[in-house]
C-alpha cells in the first residue's frame, strides 16, 4: 500500500490517538496541523523554514495550481516535490472546495463542474476523473476526491441530492485512481452531509465501503456555528474506520484543532495562521496579539515569551510592530513563522499529553491561557 496508518496509543479519557502515517515520502506523526501551500508555496517561507519548524506535510491546491502554473509544467518539472524542491509528503484537495468558495463563477451538473478563471474568466471543466488526473501531474502522495463543499445554511434537500451526487463521483474517482494513479499515491474520500445527521450517517458508510486509503469530513468551517461544527464532528468521526486517517478539512485556529483531535481526528488544515500573519496577526500562548496595534510600539519583549522559534528568540514585539505597519515583507515572513511553529508544537505537546492519558488537563490549561 503506498499509505499505512499506524495507531499508537488512544487517551484513556477522550477519542483523542496518537499515530504514524507512514508514506513514501515520509512518516507523518500524528495528531498533525498541516500548512498549506495552494500555489505550490507555502506564503513567505522557504522549505528549510518548514524543515526547521519540523512540518512533516504541506498542501497543495489542485484547482490553483492547475491555473497557474499549469500542468504542462507540472510535468515537464516530474511534480510537485521537485518543483518546489520538497522532498516530504504532499497532500492536494480536489477542487471541491472551490466549488463552494468560487460559487459565482461555477456551474454543477452531473458529469461535473465547469469554472470560470478567476484570472482570465477562461473555462474549465473539473469531473471528477479530470481532478484525480491533475493530482497524478502534481504527484502529490495524498489526493482528496473531488466533492461539493456545501454551505452550511443550505437546505436539506440541496444538501442530500448534493451529498448524493458526491458519492457516485466519489466511486467516479476511485475507479480512475485505481487505473491510473501512481503506485505510491493514496486516495481519500470526502464525507459531506451538512449539519444534517442522517446524510452524514448515509455519506460515511457509503464512503467507507468503498475502501478508501483514508477519509475526510469535508462541509465544516463554512459558515456554522462552532457548537454545530462540534456536533457534527463527533458524530461522524465515530463511523469512520479505527485503522485508516482521519482528517478534518479546513480548520486551523487553536479550539477548533483541540476538538477535532479530541473526537480522534488524525489531520487538520487552514490558511488561516498564514493569512492573519500577513494582516499583522500572531497566535500566541495568550491569545491572538495584534502586532500593528499602537499598544507594542515600545514593547522590546518577545512576542511570545513562552515560544522558542525563530522569531521569538530573535525578535521584540515593538519590531515587529515596525515592520508589520511600515509593509516590509520580513514582518509578513517572522509572523507566518512564528504562527506555523506555535501550531506544529502545539501538535506535538498534543501529541506527548495523549501518550502520557493527559490531553484534556492539557486542553483546558491551553484554553485558560489562551482565554477561551
Amino acid at each position: 500500500m503506498p499509505l499505512k496508518y499506524e495507531l499508537i496509543k488512544k487517551d484513556k479519557y477522550s477519542n483523542a490517538r496518537v499515530g504514524v502515517i507512514h508514506t513514501t515520502h515520509g512518516d507523518i506523526p500524528t495528531p498533525i496541523f498541516m500548512p498549506v501551500g495552494t500555489l505550490g508555496t507555502v506564503k513567505t517561507m522557504t522549505v528549510d523554514d518548514l524543515k526547521d519548524m519540523d512540518a512533516k506535510i504541506i498542501l497543495g491546491n489542485t484547482y490553483h495550481l492547475y491555473l497557474k502554473p499549469g500542468m504542462d509544467i507540472m510535468e515537464k518539472a516530474g511534480g510537485l516535490h521537485k518543483f518546489m524542491n520538497w522532498d516530504r509528503p504532499i497532500l492536494t484537495d480536489s477542487g471541491g472546495f472551490q466549488v463552494f468558495s468560487l460559487a459565482d463563477n461555477r456551474k454543477i451538473s452531473e458529469e461535473g463542474v465547469m469554472f470560470r478563471s478567476h484570472i482570465d474568466g477562461s473555462k474549465h471543466f473539473f469531473t471528477p476523473e479530470k481532478a484525480i488526473e491533475i493530482q497524478n501531474t502534481i504527484h502529490s502522495d495524498i489526493m482528496m476526491s473531488f466533492d461539493e463543499c456545501v454551505d452550511a445554511r443550505a437546505d436539506y434537500d440541496y444538501v442530500k441530492n448534493s451529498m448524493e451526487r458526491t458519492l457516485r463521483w466519489a466511486k467516479r474517482g476511485l475507479d480512475y485512481h485505481k487505473e491510473n494513479s501512481h503506485p505510491d499515491q493514496s486516495l481519500f474520500g470526502i464525507v459531506q452531509g451538512g449539519l444534517f445527521k442522517d446524510l452524514r450517517e448515509i455519506s460515511a458508510k457509503k464512503t467507507v465501503d468503498m475502501d478508501f486509503d483514508g477519509y475526510s469530513i469535508g462541509g465544516l468551517s463554512v459558515g456554522e456555528t462552532k457548537e454545530e461544527m462540534i456536533d457534527i464532528l463527533n458524530f461522524t468521526t465515530p463511523l469512520l474506520p479505527e485503522d485508516k486517517p482521519r482528517y478534518n478539512m479546513g480548520v486551523g485556529t487553536p479550539d477548533y484543532l483541540f476538538e477535532s483531535f479530541e473526537a480522534g481526528i488524525d489531520m487538520a488544515d487552514c490558511v488561516l495562521p498564514t493569512r492573519i500573519a500577513r494582516n499583522g496577526t500572531a497566535i500566541t500562548s495568550e491569545g491572538r496579539v495584534v502586532v500593528k496595534n499602537a499598544t507594542f510600539k515600545e514593547e522590546f519583549s518577545p512576542l511570545d515569551p513562552e515560544c522558542d522559534c525563530y522569531t521569538c528568540s530573535n525578535y521584540s514585539r515593538a519590531y515587529l510592530r515596525h515592520l508589520v505597519n511600515a509593509k516590509e515583507i520580513l514582518g509578513a515572513r517572522l509572523l507566518t513563522y512564528h504562527n506555523l511553529y506555535f501550531l506544529l508544537k502545539m501538535c506535538e505537546n498534543i501529541r506527548e499529553a495523549i501518550m502520557n492519558d493527559s490531553f484534556l488537563d492539557y486542553k483546558k490549561e491551553f484554553y485558560k491561557k489562551y482565554g477561551y
